[in-house]
């Protein structure tokens, strides 16, 4: 049995604090998304220029997403969170993030990610997956370090905001493994 009420609360370590994505995060994480980000191309929306609002909007508005804002020191640094959420199997998918370019490489995103996890297997869930581009050759060493197991890649799996039809690896970690 899976607590889903646990599982959309707050989380708070230290100077970083995470809550549902909302309204009152739209300004501030536009703020945030240049325009000229080089990671668009490899990401599957564009939450930048004319395609913000649609995106944000499709971000909070989607039943099968529950996205935090990261703040760390109280500024809004990100957003990460669970999709795909199957709560009578216990699985959940981790993503949805996108760091600041100011934070990337910093290992803000090293010490979110275990903040996830731990609240996912905390709430009941066995399991928890990644779905990454091939491309996002960062994003696939960063889930990895983490003991994340390559299970395979789903091929021309997703069709991203810019037309390409990318391959997704895909990793998980099972509440056993996270334990150890």
């Amino acid at each position: 049995m899976v607590n889903m009420d646990g599982l959309l609360a707050s989380i708070a370590a230290g100077d970083i604090v995470m809550t549902q994505l909302a309204e009152r995060d739209r300004e501030d994480l536009r703020a945030i998304c240049p325009d000229d980000d080089a990671v668009w191309e490899i990401y599957p929306v564009r939450l930048a220029s004319d395609d913000f609002d649609r995106e944000f909007e499709a971000i909070v508005g989607n039943p099968a997403r529950n996205p935090f804002a990261v703040r760390v020191g109280g500024v809004l640094t990100g957003i990460s969170g669970y999709l795909n959420i199957d709560a009578a199997s216990g699985v959940l998918e981790i993503g949805g993030t996108y760091m600041t370019p100011a934070v990337r490489g910093t290992g803000l995103n090293g010490r979110i990610k275990p903040l996830l996890l731990g609240r996912a297997f905390g709430c009941g869930f066995q399991r928890a997956e990644f779905r990454i581009d091939t491309r996002n050759g960062r994003s696939l060493r960063a889930v990895e370090k983490l003991g994340a197991v390559r299970e395979g890649v789903l091929r021309r799996q997703r069709r991203t905001w810019t037309g390409y039809l990318r391959d997704t690896v895909v990793l998980s970690i099972l509440r056993e493994e996270w334990q150890e």
